[in-house]
Protein backbone atom coordinates (compact mmCIF):
# COMPACT_ATOMS: atom_id res chain seq x y z
CA UNK A 1 0.00 0.00 0.00
CA UNK A 2 1.47 3.33 -0.79
CA UNK A 3 -1.48 5.89 -2.03
CA UNK A 4 -5.13 5.24 -1.05
CA UNK A 5 -7.62 7.47 -1.51
CA UNK A 6 -9.79 7.98 2.08
CA UNK A 7 -13.37 8.76 2.53
CA UNK A 8 -15.25 8.17 5.75
CA UNK A 9 -17.81 9.74 7.61
CA UNK A 10 -17.46 10.34 11.17
CA UNK A 11 -19.61 11.39 14.07
CA UNK A 12 -18.46 11.80 18.04
CA UNK A 13 -20.32 9.67 20.28
CA UNK A 14 -21.27 9.63 24.01
CA UNK A 15 -20.30 6.78 26.00
CA UNK A 16 -23.82 5.80 25.85
CA UNK A 17 -24.24 5.64 22.09
CA UNK A 18 -20.69 4.23 21.69
CA UNK A 19 -21.91 1.29 24.16
CA UNK A 20 -25.45 1.35 22.34
CA UNK A 21 -23.37 0.34 18.99
CA UNK A 22 -20.99 -1.94 20.73
CA UNK A 23 -23.89 -4.07 21.63
CA UNK A 24 -26.15 -3.78 18.67
CA UNK A 25 -22.94 -4.84 16.33
CA UNK A 26 -22.41 -7.26 18.56
CA UNK A 27 -18.28 -6.37 19.34
CA UNK A 28 -17.09 -8.84 21.45
CA UNK A 29 -13.59 -7.90 23.58
CA UNK A 30 -11.25 -10.00 21.31
CA UNK A 31 -12.45 -7.14 18.41
CA UNK A 32 -10.49 -4.61 19.84
CA UNK A 33 -7.39 -3.80 19.31
CA UNK A 34 -4.95 -0.82 20.70
CA UNK A 35 -2.94 1.50 18.25
CA UNK A 36 -0.65 4.82 19.05
CA UNK A 37 -0.72 7.78 16.30
CA UNK A 38 2.47 10.10 16.67
CA UNK A 39 2.03 13.25 14.89
CA UNK A 40 4.40 15.46 13.19
CA UNK A 41 4.46 18.78 11.63
CA UNK A 42 6.96 21.91 11.40
CA UNK A 43 7.10 23.90 13.98
CA UNK A 44 5.16 26.79 12.48
CA UNK A 45 2.39 23.83 11.53
CA UNK A 46 3.23 24.13 7.80
CA UNK A 47 1.25 20.62 7.66
CA UNK A 48 -1.94 21.76 9.33
CA UNK A 49 -1.96 25.09 7.40
CA UNK A 50 -1.96 22.67 3.91
CA UNK A 51 -4.87 20.82 5.74
CA UNK A 52 -1.92 17.99 5.56
CA UNK A 53 -1.25 15.55 8.50
CA UNK A 54 1.41 13.52 9.19
CA UNK A 55 1.88 10.15 11.71
CA UNK A 56 3.20 7.46 12.46
CA UNK A 57 0.98 4.75 13.47
CA UNK A 58 2.07 1.87 16.26
CA UNK A 59 0.36 -1.36 15.62
CA UNK A 60 0.45 -4.20 17.60
CA UNK A 61 2.92 -5.75 14.99
CA UNK A 62 4.49 -2.89 12.63
CA UNK A 63 4.79 0.89 12.17
CA UNK A 64 2.66 3.15 9.57
CA UNK A 65 4.29 6.29 8.42
CA UNK A 66 1.09 7.87 6.72
CA UNK A 67 1.12 11.20 5.05
CA UNK A 68 -2.78 12.49 4.89
CA UNK A 69 -3.18 15.59 2.05
CA UNK A 70 -6.53 16.57 0.65
CA UNK A 71 -8.30 15.35 -2.02
CA UNK A 72 -11.70 17.10 -4.08
CA UNK A 73 -13.27 14.42 -1.46
CA UNK A 74 -12.06 12.74 0.71
CA UNK A 75 -7.82 12.70 1.34
CA UNK A 76 -4.84 11.28 0.11
CA UNK A 77 -2.90 8.44 2.38
CA UNK A 78 0.56 7.94 1.15
CA UNK A 79 1.50 5.24 3.86
CA UNK A 80 4.72 3.18 4.40
CA UNK A 81 6.13 0.65 6.53
CA UNK A 82 8.82 1.48 9.23
CA UNK A 83 10.64 -0.97 10.97
CA UNK A 84 10.81 -0.47 14.97
CA UNK A 85 13.82 0.73 14.66
CA UNK A 86 12.86 3.69 12.11
CA UNK A 87 9.82 4.61 13.67
CA UNK A 88 11.50 5.06 17.37
CA UNK A 89 14.05 6.67 15.86
CA UNK A 90 11.53 9.07 14.10
CA UNK A 91 10.08 9.75 17.39
CA UNK A 92 12.97 10.54 18.95
CA UNK A 93 14.09 13.59 16.15
CA UNK A 94 15.73 11.79 13.25
CA UNK A 95 14.22 12.70 9.39
CA UNK A 96 11.48 10.24 7.74
CA UNK A 97 13.47 7.82 5.17
CA UNK A 98 13.72 7.68 1.88
CA UNK A 99 10.85 6.97 0.20
CA UNK A 100 7.04 7.87 -0.76
CA UNK A 101 6.29 10.33 2.58
CA UNK A 102 9.34 11.97 1.78
CA UNK A 103 9.20 12.64 -1.74
CA UNK A 104 4.82 13.77 -1.14
CA UNK A 105 6.08 15.99 1.69
CA UNK A 106 8.93 17.37 -0.98
CA UNK A 107 5.54 17.86 -3.28
CA UNK A 108 3.99 19.62 -0.82
CA UNK A 109 7.04 22.27 -0.14
CA UNK A 110 7.46 20.70 2.95
CA UNK A 111 11.18 19.88 4.27
CA UNK A 112 11.11 16.70 6.15
CA UNK A 113 13.82 17.93 8.60
CA UNK A 114 11.95 20.55 9.72
CA UNK A 115 9.33 17.75 11.01
CA UNK A 116 9.49 16.91 14.75
CA UNK A 117 6.37 15.16 17.00
CA UNK A 118 3.94 16.59 18.46
CA UNK A 119 2.52 14.20 20.79
CA UNK A 120 0.31 11.23 20.37
CA UNK A 121 -2.84 10.09 20.80
CA UNK A 122 -3.83 6.27 21.95
CA UNK A 123 -7.23 4.69 20.25
CA UNK A 124 -8.89 1.31 21.33
CA UNK A 125 -11.05 0.30 17.92
CA UNK A 126 -12.99 -2.42 16.93
CA UNK A 127 -13.72 -2.80 13.39
CA UNK A 128 -16.93 -4.35 11.57
CA UNK A 129 -17.74 -4.76 7.44
CA UNK A 130 -20.66 -3.04 6.61
CA UNK A 131 -22.94 -2.09 3.65
CA UNK A 132 -20.11 -2.45 1.21
CA UNK A 133 -17.40 0.16 3.84
CA UNK A 134 -15.90 -0.44 7.30
CA UNK A 135 -17.52 0.73 10.41
CA UNK A 136 -14.78 1.30 12.73
CA UNK A 137 -15.60 1.68 16.66
CA UNK A 138 -13.07 4.37 18.81
CA UNK A 139 -12.32 5.34 21.75
CA UNK A 140 -9.49 8.23 21.85
CA UNK A 141 -7.38 9.37 24.75
CA UNK A 142 -5.28 12.24 24.07
CA UNK A 143 -3.89 15.45 25.64
CA UNK A 144 -6.19 14.90 29.84
CA UNK A 145 -9.65 13.59 28.05
CA UNK A 146 -10.66 10.50 26.13
CA UNK A 147 -13.86 10.70 23.29
CA UNK A 148 -15.18 8.05 21.17
CA UNK A 149 -16.66 8.13 17.77
CA UNK A 150 -17.88 6.19 14.94
CA UNK A 151 -16.28 6.33 11.33
CA UNK A 152 -17.33 5.11 8.27
CA UNK A 153 -14.84 3.92 5.37
CA UNK A 154 -16.58 3.57 2.15
CA UNK A 155 -15.18 4.39 -1.65
CA UNK A 156 -18.05 5.46 -3.01
CA UNK A 157 -18.83 8.88 -0.84
CA UNK A 158 -22.74 9.55 -1.79
CA UNK A 159 -23.77 5.93 -1.19
CA UNK A 160 -21.09 6.31 1.80
CA UNK A 161 -22.94 9.08 3.09
CA UNK A 162 -26.49 7.92 2.42
CA UNK A 163 -25.72 5.26 4.61
CA UNK A 164 -24.10 6.75 7.07
CA UNK A 165 -26.68 9.32 7.96
CA UNK A 166 -29.29 6.37 7.95
CA UNK A 167 -27.29 4.51 10.52
CA UNK A 168 -27.19 7.33 12.69
CA UNK A 169 -30.83 8.15 12.43
CA UNK A 170 -32.00 4.23 12.90
CA UNK A 171 -29.82 4.21 16.26
CA UNK A 172 -30.74 7.76 17.23
CA UNK A 173 -27.60 9.31 17.57
CA UNK A 174 -26.79 12.59 17.57
CA UNK A 175 -25.50 14.34 14.91
CA UNK A 176 -22.06 16.00 15.75
CA UNK A 177 -19.90 15.58 12.66
CA UNK A 178 -16.44 14.92 14.04
CA UNK A 179 -12.88 16.40 12.99
CA UNK A 180 -10.52 14.09 12.32
CA UNK A 181 -8.39 12.58 15.32
CA UNK A 182 -5.00 15.06 14.82
CA UNK A 183 -7.64 18.38 14.47
CA UNK A 184 -9.44 17.09 17.88
CA UNK A 185 -5.11 16.38 19.32
CA UNK A 186 -4.41 19.68 18.44
CA UNK A 187 -7.11 21.74 19.75
CA UNK A 188 -7.42 20.14 22.96
CA UNK A 189 -3.44 20.19 23.55
CA UNK A 190 -2.62 23.48 22.11
CA UNK A 191 -5.74 24.96 21.67
CA UNK A 192 -5.54 28.44 20.06
CA UNK A 193 -1.58 28.55 20.26
CA UNK A 194 -0.87 28.20 16.63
Amino acid sequence: MVKELEIEFRNLLTKEEYDTLIENFRVKEEDFFEQTNYYLDTADFGLKERHSALRIRELESQYQLTLKTPESRGLMETTQILGADQATAIIAGANIPVGPVRDTLKEIGINHEDLQVFGSLKTIRAEKDYKKGLLVFDKNFYGTISDFDLEYEVADYDKGKEIFDKLLKEYQITNQPAENKVARFYHHVYGDKE
